[in-house]
């Protein structure tokens, strides 16, 4: 059989389409909805930087422009329809994919302990049953809560009291589990209280395979089309020999085909896809307004498949020295229609009610025009409102020439 081939253009409306950016940012942004949402995405990243608002509200509001940042808090720690935990990063994620996180609290048990060389040592090992009593006695706790008169030891987590360490090994490995956050501080409680049994299977009954293929599958219904390493990074527990080898047996049995995409240079490559990707493409051309997306939206959370699909060059610069830095600290993606079009800096002042724009770098390929001015101007507007701003102030010379 023909290998199917995908144009740029249709290769990105389908990634696109699996990440709810095809269609028109509408519907429900609570409740059901958006636990609906949630569960097509896979997963909602969390990140503490609140330079306009936090990238998990900003990558929901993108999609759904009447969710606001309360909605995802009821859902997490009112209703308990998420769960957080690690994929390439912290998350939250569809409760109902938690009995398939059993082999990463195994994975992620094993990698801490291998780091901490001297964990038994140092002490660490003894305070997890005292920091699962001091829970079990006293409910849930934050670091804050607990150690308070500890030594901190020294270099990566060692710079954390042992009992702080504690609480991070029992949440990785499954013990604890996050019932929310107060400020950005964890809230930890003991699994047993917070997760219902039948998602909770002993150690000895994890199944390795069985947990692989869900995490293969899940991930390239997400991505649309995929290398193995794609599909191992997605959720960040399958490794990259156990990606290739599913691979190698999906083709086999016939579950997916290959497929050739034409990247954004003109240049193919082949990946594997579901045989039903033809009939799931997008039918409609997407929304042409301006969209400000998130640093850290999934879309663009493979910098590498992003630019491949789009042309798209972007890395943030949070922890690049100011002096080297190319556009800025935490600078945000625009999109409009099937195109990633530029970047923008903006930031929050709260203390005036001012969206601040200090500069829009169209790309290379942007002929920028007041037509494009007044749909940022529109969509700024609609970012101003949800973070709770009076007005948008632009800078002088905010339009830039390409980089």
């Amino acid at each position: 059989m023909a290998i199917q081939k995908l144009d740029n253009r249709t290769a990105r409306l389908l990634f696109m389409d699996r990440h709810a950016l095809a269609e028109q940012p509408s519907g429900g942004g609570k409740g059901a909805e958006l636990l609906d949402l949630i569960h097509r995405l896979g997963f909602v990243q969390l990140d503490s930087i609140n330079t306009v608002a936090r990238a998990h509200d900003m990558i929901l509001f993108s999609r759904r422009p009447s969710y606001r940042a309360q909605n995802l808090k009821r859902l997490y720690e009112r209703d308990r329809a998420l769960f957080e935990h690690w994929t390439h990063d912290a998350a939250v994620i569809p409760m109902e994919f938690y009995r398939h996180w059993h082999l990463r609290f195994q994975r992620d048990a094993e990698l801490l302990k291998s780091r901490w060389k001297n964990w038994r040592r140092d002490g660490f090992e003894q305070q997890f049953q005292t920091v699962l009593n001091h829970i079990r006695d006293h409910g849930p706790v934050s670091s804050s809560d607990v150690g308070k008169d500890e030594k901190k030891g020294s270099g990566g987590w060692w710079d954390w009291h042992p009992s702080k360490t504690a609480l991070e090994f029992l949440w990785r490995s499954g013990a604890l589990t996050v019932v929310g956050r107060r400020g950005f501080q964890k809230r930890y409680d003991l699994t047993e209280r917070v997760i219902d049994t039948h998602l909770c299977p002993g150690g000895a009954d994890i199944d390795a395979p069985e947990t692989v293929n869900w995490l293969c599958n899940a991930a390239l219904d997400r991505l649309g089309f995929a290398t193995s390493g794609e599909l191992a990074a997605f959720w960040d527990t399958v490794s990259a020999t156990e990606a290739r080898e599913w691979v190698k047996q999906a083709l086999r049995r016939g579950e997916i085909e290959e497929v050739e995409i034409t990247c954004a240079d003109g240049q193919t490559r082949k990946l594997v896809s579901k045989p039903v990707l033809a009939d799931t493409k997008p039918q409609a051309a997407p929304p042409g307004r301006i969209r400000v997306l998130s640093p850290f939206d999934p879309m663009l959370r493979d910098r590498n498949r992003a630019e491949r699909l789009f042309g798209f060059h972007y890395r943030i610069e949070v922890f690049v020295p100011e002096a080297k830095r190319t556009y800025g600290y935490y600078v945000f993606p625009l999109l409009e229609g099937d195109r990633l079009i530029g970047r923008i800096d903006m930031k929050a002042h709260r203390d005036r009610g001012v969206l601040q724009v200090s500069a829009v770098w169209p790309e290379r390929s942007v002929k920028w025009s007041t037509a494009r001015t007044g749909r940022l101007t529109s969509e700024l507007d609609r970012v101003r409102r949800f973070a709770g701003l009076d007005r948008v102030e632009f800078s002088t010379d905010w339009l830039k020439e390409p980089k």
